[in-house]
């Protein structure tokens, strides 16, 4: 996650920030790695950070595993007891509650999912997240 962070700190992003982009980075490869290539299928990721319009910074994941839908993965029950809830799902809800906008689609026999970022002071909350 190095790379993510590096990409983060050139784009002016703040320390606090920068953990939660490297956070729901790792969430999003433990998901890719974990629905697109299941059972210890081996497969490649390619991620590209590039810099976004209004200093926004756009990371791009790139998957040639089994098509899944991103907004399929499922919306964990938080108000549930721990002991009630489902085994998975956090990872998502983490990443929506950490990137300002994902996107996600299949193009071209890739899975492609796509979070757009922005600056936050070290104090500021979470963002809203924006539907996908």
């Amino acid at each position: 996650m190095a790379f993510v962070a590096e990409c983060a700190e050139a784009s002016g992003f703040l320390p606090k920030r920068i953990h939660e982009i490297q956070l729901a980075a790792e969430e999003a490869l433990v998901n890719i790695f974990n629905y697109a290539y299941p059972e210890n299928h081996d497969g490649e990721v390619r991620i590209q950070c590039t810099p976004g319009e209004e200093d926004r910074l756009v990371i791009e994941f790139r998957d040639k595993g089994i098509p899944y839908s991103f907004e399929d993965l499922g919306k964990p029950d938080i108000s549930a007891p721990v002991e009630d809830r489902e085994i998975g799902g956090l990872g998502i809800f983490l990443i929506r509650k950490m990137v300002d906008n994902v996107r996600f689609r299949r193009e071209d026999d890739e899975n492609i999912l796509t979070f757009i970022l922005q600056p936050r002071d070290q104090d500021t909350e979470p963002g809203p997240q924006q539907p996908v």
